[in-house]
């Protein structure tokens, strides 16, 4: 049985709370829920603005992914946390330009979308994702 490893990257924002950034275990790699934060500064960003937060956190899922030496070609999953199911196609447009530009197979992860309460007032969407390594 292979062991579990955490994964963490100054790519990303520092976890807040009681958490891994990611945690690699055999050829999988679980990617923590990532807000729209600056990894430099861990402030959020683009107050009301659900596509460029869209895009914050998927470069922030990216940068924890490429630290478990995987990436978002290898991603089998990915959960979206919205705020509103209205922020929806905002959040898609962005989120499906973001898929094409880094999934060169052609081969788009599943992905799972709801609403829910997030845990930081500004945050419109957050995103997690489950990826294979290797």
């Amino acid at each position: 049985m292979s062991d579990k490893t955490q994964v963490s990257t100054d790519g990303a924002p520092a976890a807040a709370f009681a958490f891994s950034q990611g945690v690699r275990k055999g050829p999988l790699l679980q990617v923590s829920g990532q807000g729209p934060q600056d990894p430099a500064t861990g402030e959020y960003v683009y107050a009301g603005d659900v596509k460029a937060q869209t895009r914050r956190v998927l470069e922030n899922v990216k940068a924890i992914l490429e630290a478990g030496g995987s990436g978002v070609e290898d991603v089998l999953m990915f959960r979206v946390y919205l705020t509103t199911r209205d922020h929806f196609a905002e959040m898609n447009e962005a989120y499906a330009q973001f898929v094409k530009e880094n999934c060169p197979s052609g081969v788009l992860p599943c992905r799972t979308t709801v609403a829910v309460e997030l845990p930081h007032p500004a945050m419109l969407v957050e995103i997690d994702a489950l990826a294979c390594v290797g």
